[in-house]
């Protein structure tokens, strides 16, 4: 086995030692300006960890050797287990950012170790990803820079072709009558908008307004294999989350491409608010839409979601509680929508948790049971690529994925 930090035969720096030095260039040069602030109180011997894996990082004049990553290592492990007791004992929101910090610093020092030792690069990529989803940024955001450099350094993950096989008719396109028709606009101005459609709280579909979008021509399944197919993130299992089998699992994206879009071998859809964030790359793919500007918070306020999924992903009849621009990139959704006047047609889950949820099948409703819900109007819509649907706050809206398909969504106040 080689030295660590030895060359290779051909008199330039080994592979690994390559993919150290440029990390090594994302840190602060000396031992001092790795600042280990966090935003809240943490145990004193939390903060002992901390220090001591700094010194561990910058004990050697070059790259740590192998007893060195190997403590890095274990100090990460524990930074990792100790805070996610801490995130795990409530609710997220009521979650101290500080102990986010301190997850996301032993992801740090994990990935770190795994970069030292010359172990294969998924591993710390995953962990980095853990960071970004369970952590709060550290160091400016240097898990993000982590990640973007480490998987340069990663063969592109392949999309299995699957056997041919016999497959199922897929069901018919929902028919949209034109007297419940979503209306549709080219570019409205501002004013227009505004005053047609924003403050009498009306669903619109607008068009041309994502032309400019590189997404509109880059984005396709094999595109995002390519640009963020080792990267781990969050997928909803089951058909809807209203289901019982309804759960979560991490994985890649490109285990879940293959699983879900290539294979179908069950319903599975990515759905995050997370995605841009992590990956950075997608999100400079995609404008805010003009029209936000019109609301009263920052564009820091702006929730973007990732929606990502094979064909007959439903989403039950819902609300939520902010503006809505639901872009469509590529594939087609069946979408309708209900006002929040006709809330008591529409039976929703005494439930807090599913209180913004319908208890009808809009697929196949029970009328028995829920007899008013014949009496709710509805409009409805096709949302074809480069379509933008606005849903008012608090609109219910039902949406049905009619092929393999992938939209953003800005909620915004």
């Amino acid at each position: 086995m080689a030295l660590l930090g030895a060359e290779d035969q051909g008199g330039g720096l080994a592979a690994d030692e390559t993919v150290w030095v440029e990390v090594r260039t994302l840190l602060p040069s000396t031992e001092e300006g790795l600042t280990l602030a966090l935003s809240g109180e943490v145990e004193d011997c939390v903060q002992e960890l901390l220090r001591r894996g700094r010194r561990v990082l910058y004990g050697a004049e070059g790259r740590p050797g192998r007893e060195a990553a190997a403590a890095m290592d274990r100090i990460g492990d524990v930074l990792r287990d100790y805070s996610w007791e801490k995130l795990n004992a409530g609710p997220w929101r009521e979650i101290s950012k500080a102990w986010r910090q301190v997850y996301a610093y032993g992801c740090f020092f994990g990935a770190l170790s795994q970069v030292a030792a010359g172990h294969p690069l998924a591993t710390a990529v995953r962990l980095c990803d853990l960071g970004l989803l369970m952590g709060a940024s550290v160091l400016d955001n240097v898990l993000a820079r982590l990640v973007r450099v480490l998987q340069c350094h990663l063969p592109r993950p392949a999309v299995e072709v699957p056997a041919q096989r016999a497959r199922a008719d897929p069901p018919p396109v929902p028919a949209v009558r034109p007297e419940d028709a979503v209306p549709h606009l080219h570019c409205p101005s501002l004013e227009h908008f505004r005053d047609n459609f924003l403050i009498p709280q009306k669903p619109v579909i607008l068009e041309g307004i994502t032309d400019h979008w590189p997404c509109m021509k880059k984005w396709s399944v094999d595109y995002f294999c390519q640009v963020a197919g080792c990267r781990t993130v969050p997928v909803e299992l089951g058909p809807r989350y209203t289901d019982e089998e309804w759960s979560q699992k991490l994985m890649t994206v490109s285990d879940f491409i293959n699983q879900y879009i290539v294979n179908q071998n069950s319903v599975g859809y990515l759905a995050q608010h997370q995605l841009f964030d992590q990956i950075p790359e997608l999100k400079e793919d995609i404008s805010i839409p003009d029209y936000c500007c019109l609301g009263e918070g920052e564009e820091d306020d702006i929730t973007i979601n990732a929606w990502f999924g094979p064909e007959g992903t439903v989403s039950p009849l819902h609300q939520d509680p902010q503006q809505n621009f639901l872009a469509q990139v590529f594939g087609r959704k069946y979408i309708r929508l209900y006002s929040p006047q006709d809330s008591e047609n529409l039976y929703p889950h005494e439930s807090h948790i599913l209180h913004n949820t319908s208890q009808v099948d809009v697929d196949d409703p029970d009328l028995v049971k829920f007899p008013s819900f014949s009496k709710a109007a509805f409009q409805s819509c096709i949302l074809m690529p480069g379509q933008v649907l606005f849903i008012p706050v608090k609109y219910w809206h039902y949406v049905r994925s009619l092929d393999t398909s992938f939209s953003v969504s800005f909620w915004w106040s």
